[in-house]
């Protein structure tokens, strides 16, 4: 996974995995989903990060334990 931001166009930018982009959509105004040629997501783009408070200089990252139990 990779995470860039652009402020020059004020663009977040995740990319999940290396694909081809075969499509996007914008699913809400300023979220782009990237979906590869089997409809996987692949990316996302957030647009005008600074207008949604979006803070593009800090990154958390958290793996969280698995809490669920089989019985």
């Amino acid at each position: 996974m990779k995470i860039t931001f652009d402020p020059e166009v004020d663009i977040l930018r995740i990319i999940l995995r290396d694909a081809p982009i075969e499509e996007s959509d914008e699913e809400k105004p300023g979220l782009i989903l990237d979906y590869d040629g089997e409809g996987m997501i692949v990316g996302m783009e957030f647009l005008n990060v600074s207008k949604q408070k979006i803070n593009s200089r800090s990154i958390e990252y958290v793996i969280v334990e698995n809490t669920h139990t089989t019985s």
